[in-house]
């Protein structure tokens, strides 16, 4: 063996202990731990928010339509009691309450944790439906249970009234869904007793004309705030008709109202989770009703206000709640669900005309 095969197989020992060295230091188990930990971390991420995505997709999905007449049966069938005047709306309350808190994903007002907290839609669609309930357990509590304005309170109602009343976003101690569980509780006890005749409910043209004032003043609400949705110039009516009026900042002959462009989608939905509980109970009072609808000849004009509702609850194909000028080449969906909440606006100043009639 001369020096230059001597110095050659000192060469590739050492590229072979080298190579050992690295393939040593490659496998390693302290490496393998390293790396398995950056694999495990990485895939939890990307599993956690794909469910996120997910969640997020499905519980952005508004409730669908349900059955007055059936609700309402199968909970008489459930408590073994019987259908009266008033179970129907009594029904329908309670069938308003558990939706908000049993659709899918809960109650999200309050959340604050993902994907709850990002979203936004349907928080202000329970807004809306909420706001309907609140305003369906005050009639119920002062005008629909009472004869007179002497007449006592519905212990249940009492109870179920302020309960609907509370905080919608709070999260702890107690919680929004906690109050207002309380409150579908009391509705239960008052349709348990109206079965069995120890509650009342007052099914009078009185009673729906005073609900139905309510009503116009919320669609009317909303009808505006949709269509502030493009901005307009509106002159001051407010004090017309009244010369001695006076308001407290004063007078302003033209004023500018405009949503904010982040706010449009929430007015939007808002105004279709009041509209989706409005169709409800519009629903049960035309059964509870029907005697003195009949009599008015006013049946097919709270069907015609039900039928009008109904459109806002037509699918929203884009992703996205345009908010395109007047005539332009983009749909406006604030202004289309404007344009269906005013024409039942309308029909139900002129239902409350009738019944103011006689």
């Amino acid at each position: 063996m001369d020096v230059n095969d001597a110095f050659q197989r000192l060469n590739i020992t050492k590229q072979l202990t080298a190579q050992m060295t690295r393939l040593m230091t490659l496998y390693h188990p302290r490496v393998w731990r390293e790396k398995g930990l950056m694999w495990t971390g990485g895939l939890f991420i990307v599993t956690y928010l794909v469910v996120v995505v997910v969640l997020g997709m499905l519980w952005s999905r508004s409730p669908e339509i349900f059955d007055v007449r059936a609700n309402a049966l199968a909970m008489v069938k459930a408590d073994e009691t019987r259908l009266v005047t008033g179970s129907y709306t009594a029904a329908t309350a309670i069938r308003i309450g558990e939706t908000l808190l049993g659709k899918p994903g809960g109650y999200l007002s309050n959340d604050k944790t993902p994907p709850g907290v990002y979203l936004d839609n349907i928080p202000n669609w329970e807004f809306g439906a909420l706001t309907e309930l609140r305003d369906l357990a005050n009639s119920m509590r002062n005008e629909l249970s009472r004869a007179q304005s002497q007449s006592i309170e519905d212990r249940d109602l009492q109870i179920a009234q302020p309960q609907f009343n509370y905080n919608s976003d709070s999260w702890i101690l107690p919680s929004s869904e906690s109050e207002y569980r309380d409150g579908i509780k009391a509705l239960e006890r008052y349709m348990q007793r109206l079965s069995k005749g120890e509650a009342q409910f007052f099914a009078r043209g009185d009673n729906l004309r005073v609900y139905l004032q309510v009503v116009e003043k919320r669609l009317g609400n909303l009808a505006q705030r949709l269509s502030y949705a493009v901005g307009q110039d509106d002159l001051d009516t407010e004090l017309a008709g009244d010369p001695s009026a006076r308001r407290a900042d004063g007078m302003a002959e033209q004023m500018h109202n405009q949503t904010p462009w982040a706010q449009i989608d929430d007015v939007f939905f808002e105004a279709r989770g009041y509209t989706w509980a409005l169709i409800h109970t519009l629903q049960a009072m035309a059964l509870d009703f029907e005697s003195v609808l009949k009599t008015r000849n006013a049946q097919v004009s709270l069907d015609q206000i039900i039928r009008k509702l109904q459109s806002t609850q037509d699918p929203v194909w884009s992703p996205l709640i345009l908010n395109g000028t007047g005539f332009g080449p983009m749909a406006n969906h604030s202004l289309v669900m404007a344009s269906y909440i005013s024409r039942a606006n309308a029909a139900i100043i002129d239902l409350r005309r009738l019944l103011e009639q006689g």
